[in-house]
């Protein structure tokens, strides 16, 4: 029991890429400018999207609140793993990897939802054109943005509090760059199989399901873009969908890789790379590509700069 206690009260040993010092250094300095361009480009897209009225739209609702959720999953990931690779001391207190944990875990739930809702929202707009606005009315563009919030939360407190409570029996020492629950899994010192099992179904409940019902979303909208007969039509719809589907396949794919296979199974580096990928390189992916595809977005940011721009030489008149 003592020997159990040790990793709630020393907390953990972060190894992380420290057997590879200069590998570390160029990790360091890229995730620092990828945070930082992501919390910009997120950000931009939050405030057009609240003050541009031509984009008060359920699509852009849901756009808002992914880079919300973006936002605050890298932010519970990236300031620790810049702290844990620029120091020696690579330790991690229990409370804070397990806060962690779970504020980790319920985000990311949340964004695996959020982008199914989305496909149903374009699906409802090409497939459903002439009764879009009375499908995706403000009141259920909200219930679907807090179902996705909710689902996370919950998912979290039963996922987490699972891993939580198996015994470590003094083992501390986490072959990653943070705290994530099939790591976790691996140090425990007992029987994991019902654990493994619950991520696993968790799993498939939040990628396979889910990415089955955007596919079949994609299928029906591919179905009724080609039937469009204008070219310009078409190319405005595919344009848009192609930008959705493009951050569905990154960031659905580096997590089945992360997530589907058995706890014990997937190698240090890979792991580590796949989930950096997932938490730090998508998220940066996702303003990129839905302003630099979307000729709304970018017209919004001109008109604010512009506008911005207009006023500052006004008051300085």
């Amino acid at each position: 029991m003592e020997e159990s206690n040790n990793s709630s009260e020393e907390g953990f040993l972060l190894l992380g890429f420290s057997d590879q010092p200069q590998l570390e250094r160029i990790l360091f300095v890229i995730i620092l400018l990828f945070y930082i361009l992501k919390l910009l480009g997120n950000t931009a897209i939050i405030l057009v999207s609240f003050l541009d009225p031509k984009l008060h739209t359920p699509m852009y609702f849901f756009l808002s609140n992914l880079s919300c959720v973006d936002i605050c999953f890298t932010t519970s990931v990236a300031p620790q793993v810049l702290v844990t690779m620029g120091k020696r001391d690579k330790t991690m207190s229990y409370g804070g990897c397990v806060a962690q944990l779970y504020v980790a875990t319920g985000l990311g739930s949340s964004e695996c939802i959020l982008l199914a809702v989305m496909a149903y929202d374009r699906y409802a707009a090409v497939c459903q054109p002439l009764l879009y606005t009375t499908i995706m009315h403000p009141q259920l563009s909200a219930s679907l943005a807090s179902i996705a919030w909710l689902s996370g939360l919950i998912t979290s407190l039963i996922q987490c509090s699972l891993t939580v409570q198996l015994p470590l029996c003094g083992h501390s020492k986490l072959d990653h760059i943070f705290c994530e629950v099939p790591v976790l899994i691996k140090l425990a010192c007992v029987d994991t199989t019902f654990n493994e099992v619950e991520l696993f179904v968790a799993s498939v409940v939040f990628l396979i399901i889910l990415v089955s019902l955007i596919l079949a979303s994609y299928g029906f909208i591919t179905q009724a873009v080609l039937r469009i007969k204008s070219a310009a039509g078409r190319s405005k719809a595919f344009g848009t969908c192609s930008s959705h589907l493009i951050v569905v396949v990154i960031f659905y794919g580096t997590i089945i890789f992360m997530y589907l296979q058995p706890a014990k199974s997937s190698s240090k580096n890979q792991g580590q790379f796949v989930s950096l990928f997932y938490t730090i390189v998508t998220p940066l992916l996702n303003p990129v590509i839905y302003t630099l595809r979307n000729k709304d977005v970018k017209g919004a940011l001109r008109t604010l700069t512009m506008g911005s721009g207009f006023g500052s030489e006004r008051i300085h008149a």
